[in-house]
């Protein structure tokens, strides 16, 4: 797909849809600690209309400088327990040393949780702002990796960045240090998130030809506010197509269209990848179902009829 065309070009997509997928995809749902009572329940209710459709796990981010650790920590022992799915916590380098963050990977060990989502972290000031190795830290991701290895038999997913990390001099860097992370024991590569499937399948065409042979899983972005995302875009590296600009041209009061056009478009991104063989999708939900729900319907991942096998 060229950079001018957008999903929509085709004519209507949901035509194109199977009712069921014929293997059914896996998916997996991040979000974030619930910083007030408001957000706390918008939460529990997302994972409440979340949790039937069976995801592979639930992932828990952690804020610049760790900022939510305690949070993190809580949210993630939560959905383990009460949802009976595997529970991932994400956990940076930033700001904390070694014996730190190696005592936050054995409260999680303690706590029963055994995947660990092993990311660099923004610097304390937030994305955008120059990245300092904290001093007696893990200098990066690959060190984090192996670091968490040598205390437990952790499941770690890693970042992956199809349009290449802001930081990185160049392509070839950027799939370097992803593949040093997954010789220190990565057992999964998550993308960044995109909006052209091109560049995703670019991507992990390029990763498997670097000899890298872990799952590369797509990171999925429902546009809900396309000025948020095109301002996040921007910080992270990611291009945001002129055509998905247009789409959402003039819409900045009508929530409930943009809705529909959010839905149309991650689905159809999910259905293109899905032709091309991904059978995996990571949805960052921002906290909020409708939009990755609805996605999930068009794609075949629905929850079990009654009586149904799970």
């Amino acid at each position: 797909m060229s950079p001018d065309t957008g999903p929509l070009s085709t004519g209507a997509v949901t035509s194109e849809f199977p009712a069921r997928a014929p293997q059914r995809l896996r998916v997996s749902f991040e979000f974030s600690p619930p910083r007030t009572e408001g957000a706390e329940r918008t939460l529990w209710e997302t994972v409440t209309r979340l949790t039937p459709l069976r995801p592979t796990f639930f992932s828990v981010t952690y804020g610049a400088g760790g900022s939510t650790r305690q949070r993190t920590h809580e949210t993630v022992a939560r959905l383990k327990s009460e949802t009976g799915i595997d529970a991932a916590a994400h956990l940076t380098c930033v700001a904390a040393t070694q014996g730190e963050i190696d005592d936050v990977a054995r409260a999680y060990w303690d706590a029963g949780i055994r995947h660990i989502v092993a990311l660099r972290g923004d610097p304390p000031s937030g994305m955008g702002s120059k990245y300092s190795p904290h001093p007696g830290g893990y200098a990066n991701a690959a060190a984090l990796v192996a670091g968490l290895k040598r205390i437990g038999d952790f499941q770690i997913s890693v970042a992956g960045y199809p349009e290449k990390h802001p930081d990185s001099p160049d392509a070839k860097a950027d799939l370097d240090n992803l593949k040093r992370k997954v010789e220190a024991g990565a057992d999964r590569c998550i993308t960044q998130f995109f909006f052209d499937a091109e560049d995703f399948l670019r991507f992990r065409d390029r990763a498997t030809a670097a000899g890298i042979h872990v799952p590369i899983v797509p990171g999925v972005m429902p546009v809900s506010n396309f000025q948020g995302i095109a301002r996040m875009a921007g910080l992270c590296g990611a291009r945001v197509p002129a055509w998905l600009a247009e789409l959402f041209d003039g819409l900045d009061d009508d929530a409930e269209t943009r809705r529909m056009i959010a839905a149309t478009v991650a689905g159809d991104l999910c259905r293109r990848l899905h032709a091309e063989g991904v059978d995996q999708f990571h949805f960052y939900t921002l906290n909020r179902a409708d939009l990755t729900f609805a996605i999930c319907h068009l794609l075949g991942v629905r929850p079990p009829r009654n009586g149904a096998p799970k």
